[in-house]
């Protein structure tokens, strides 16, 4: 009877492991069927289908439950579900008189202006004039300033970072917002909920206990966090009365502040802007905030009737994965098209897709200066060792490449012929121009593009120059985990 017993308790283990091995294996070809079904019908960007197809025919099992977290079917159905909550994105109506630049008189002009008509079409907004931009340099400039604004305001503030820390610095912001609400001032923050999770304690509790409205956007948790969580509003905007407005790439860390010494430095850039282009920013803080809360913010608290300040000629451009998706591609292409002396970029990140590669490569072989700068010392390293492998066919045009010195530089602008300045929170990464809620603005003041081209040429100067030379003499270990990491410039 042991014996029987022992044989039966044998086969039931053969028969229950074959259960789930077969199982298994059916789901894992199901999941590998519908994956690659929806990769060749749906996926867009042939690289990055490419990528996953590879993925997912190597590794059936693990492959399809990575696409579903981190493939773009998921981000752009959750990019519908962001516009299906609110009320119809807001268009400017069709302009009734001319660009507002100068006559096209030159070859130049003209080049301008049909570069200003492209952005025109291809923004849901439409050109501003009589703007003013200041450049704030470093979080030693730029926080104090926006803390004096809020200081002033009289009416509504609204707020959005994607990361806003609740110390150092944040607490000197969590402290003004409160003591503006205690004051009868109007005010929103909205922080995205992945940036939230850059510090401790969370910074909503602590601007709720202020008595601030706050909000986290696009707020999951577990499996859900994980299949959003390339779903970040990464935009970062200040207005103030609804007439002075701030916007870049600068979050609200104590990082910025670099007089403090703090432990992670990093150096970026801030812009104010006051003018017409000013209820541009403030209508995309207004559509985040009605999609986290349905509180549709109008009127003249918020939009008031603004006056000429200055000369610059400003659009907004909205980026994210919804109807906006891939405008700043676009934008982009168009500004590279249509430089015909200089372009200059400076990114923290610098992962281009093919089309805006192949833009640089032919500015540089027609003769345009082509200058890129990005740090030396990367805070991701994945992403620095990934774009090695994009310098070679740079340089091999024309282009000239060249990394900062420490501290990180988190600094973001794009210059072309020294009057067009593209200022905001787009990096030139495929998670930046595909994935990410975004906004800059494209400005067309020769007094800004003049400051920004000066302030890269002092960055030059303490910068090192990268080669071909260099590239080729790297140790075969650091080029292989080079290209290994560009294997991942999809989801990077």
């Amino acid at each position: 009877m042991r014996v029987h017993s022992h044989t039966f308790d044998n086969e039931m283990n053969w028969l229950e492991l074959n259960f789930w091995t077969i199982t298994l294996a059916l789901l894992s070809i199901t999941g590998a069927l519908a994956a690659l079904g929806h990769l060749i019908l749906r996926h867009r960007d042939h690289r990055s289908a490419a990528f996953w197809t590879a993925l997912v025919v190597f590794s059936p099992l693990v492959g399809p439950l990575l696409y579903l977290f981190l493939g773009v079917n998921i981000l752009r159905r959750q990019g519908r579900r962001y516009r299906s909550g609110i009320h119809e994105p807001w268009h400017d109506p069709v302009p009734e008189h001319p660009l507002p630049l100068a006559p096209a008189e030159t070859c130049e002009s003209q080049d301008h202006q049909q570069l200003a008509r492209t952005l025109d079409r291809l923004s849901r907004f439409n050109f501003t004039t009589e703007n003013a931009v200041r450049l704030l340099n470093g979080g030693d400039e730029a926080m104090p300033r926006m803390l004096e604004a809020i200081r002033s305001a009289q009416r509504s503030v609204t707020l959005a970072s994607y990361i806003f820390e609740a110390i150092g610095i944040g607490a000197d912001f969590v402290a003004e917002l409160g003591a503006a609400v205690r004051r009868g001032v109007q005010v929103r923050v909205m922080v995205d909920d992945a940036g939230t999770r850059y510090s401790w304690p969370p910074v909503i509790e602590a601007l709720r206990q202020a008595g601030v409205q706050a909000r986290r956007f696009m707020p999951s948790r577990l499996v859900l966090r994980l299949i959003t969580m390339n779903l970040r509003n990464h935009r970062k905007i200040l207005v103030v009365d609804g007439e002075t407005a701030f916007t870049g790439g600068m979050n609200i860390r104590e990082g910025n502040m670099l007089s403090r010494k703090p432990a992670h430095p990093v150096q970026d850039m801030h812009f104010e802007v006051r003018g017409p282009a000013v209820a541009q920013i403030q209508r995309v803080f207004a559509e985040d905030w009605a999609f986290c809360t349905q509180e549709a913010l109008e009127g003249e608290r918020w939009f008031p009737a603004l006056k000429p300040v200055g000369g610059a000629s400003i659009i907004g451009v909205v980026d994210g994965p919804d109807e906006d998706l891939e405008v700043m591609p676009a934008v982009f292409f168009a500004a590279l098209n249509a430089a015909r002396h200089e372009v200059k970029i400076v990114t923290p990140y610098f992962l281009p897709p093919v089309v805006l590669i192949a833009a640089l490569r032919m500015c540089a072989i027609r003769g345009v200066k082509v200058t890129i700068l990005t740090p030396a010392e990367n805070n991701i390293p994945f992403v620095s060792w990934a774009a090695q492998t994009l310098y070679p066919e740079l340089l091999a045009a024309g282009c000239r490449i060249f990394e900062s010195p420490p501290p990180f530089d988190h600094s973001k602008f794009f210059v072309i012929d020294g009057v067009w300045s593209f200022v905001g929170s787009t990096n030139w990464d495929p998670r930046s121009l595909r994935l990410n809620f975004e906004f800059n603005i494209a400005c067309h003041d020769a007094e800004l593009g003049g400051r920004l081209t000066a302030e890269m040429d002092r960055m030059l100067a303490l910068s090192r120059e990268v080669t071909r030379e260099a590239l080729d003499a790297a140790p075969v270990l650091q080029r292989a985990r080079n290209g290994f990491a560009r294997l991942f410039i999809p989801v990077l």
